[in-house]
C-alpha cells in the first residue's frame, strides 16, 4: 500500500497574510510531496509496505534512515497541515483548555514555550505539544524530521500540535526572522483539532 499526499483541508491562499500562498504551494506541493514519494520508495519490498504510518513512525528505530527522515516528513507534515486554519487563531476552551491551564498556568505560557522550543531549535526541526505516557501535556522539540512519536525520541508522547521551524516553512515571508514566524502561526491555529487530537491521544 503506497502512502499518499492527502488533499490540503483549504485553499493554499486560506491562510494569509500569516502564511503566504507561495510558501504553502511549495511547501505542500513539492516538500511534503518528495517525503511521500521517497518513503514509497524507502519502504518498498520491505515488510513496512503493510504497515500503517504510525506503526512505522512508533518503531522507526528499526528502519532506514531514509524511512525515518520521509516517514517523519510526512507524519509531521500531515499533523501540521491538519490543525491550521483560515479560522483559527481563538483561544482553546474545554477540556483542552484545562490541561492547559493545569500543566502550563496559562494558555499564553504555553504559546511562551512553544515559541521559545521553536526559536531556539539550532537549525530544522519541530516545536511540539505532546501528551505524555503520564496523560499530561508537555512541550518538547525535535531536530529534522524526528517526533516525539518516534522510539528514538529524547521525549516521547503523541504529538497533538506540531510548528514546522524547518527554513522552507517561512523563509519566503519571513527570511530569517523565525520568531517573526512563530508569533504569527498561532493566527491560523485550529485548536478545535488540536482538542480532537488530545481526546484520540488521552
Amino acid at each position: 500500500m503506497a502512502f499518499e499526499l492527502e488533499k490540503l483541508p483549504y485553499a493554499e491562499n486560506a491562510l494569509e497574510p500569516h502564511i503566504d500562498a507561495e510558501t504553502m504551494a511549495i511547501h505542500y506541493g513539492r516538500h511534503h510531496q518528495a517525503y511521500v514519494d521517497n518513503l514509497n520508495k524507502a519502504i518498498a519490498g520491505t515488510d513496512a509496505e503493510n504497515l500503517s504510518l504510525d506503526e512505522i513512525i512508533k518503531n522507526i528505530s528499526k528502519y532506514s534512515g531514509a524511512v525515518r527522515n520521509n516517514g517523519g516528513g510526512h507524519y509531521n507534515h500531515s499533523l501540521f497541515w491538519s490543525v491550521l486554519s483560515a479560522n483559527g487563531g481563538k483561544e482553546p476552551t474545554g477540556e483542552l483548555a484545562d490541561a492547559i491551564k493545569e500543566a502550563f498556568g496559562s494558555f499564553d505560557e504555553l504559546k511562551s514555550q512553544l515559541q521559545s522550543a521553536g526559536a531556539t531549535r539550532f537549525g530544522s526541526g519541530w516545536a511540539w505539544l505532546i501528551v505524555g505516557k503520564d496523560g499530561k501535556l508537555a512541550v518538547t522539540s525535535t531536530p529534522n524530521q524526528d517526533n516525539p512519536l518516534m522510539d528514538v525520541a529524547e521525549v516521547q508522547g503523541t504529538p497533538i500540535f506540531g510548528i514546522d521551524v524547518w527554513e522552507h516553512a517561512y523563509y519566503l515571508k519571513y527570511q530569517n526572522k523565525r520568531p517573526a514566524y512563530l508569533e504569527a502561526i498561532f493566527n491560523v491555529v485550529d485548536w478545535d483539532a488540536v482538542a480532537k487530537r488530545y481526546q484520540e491521544a488521552k
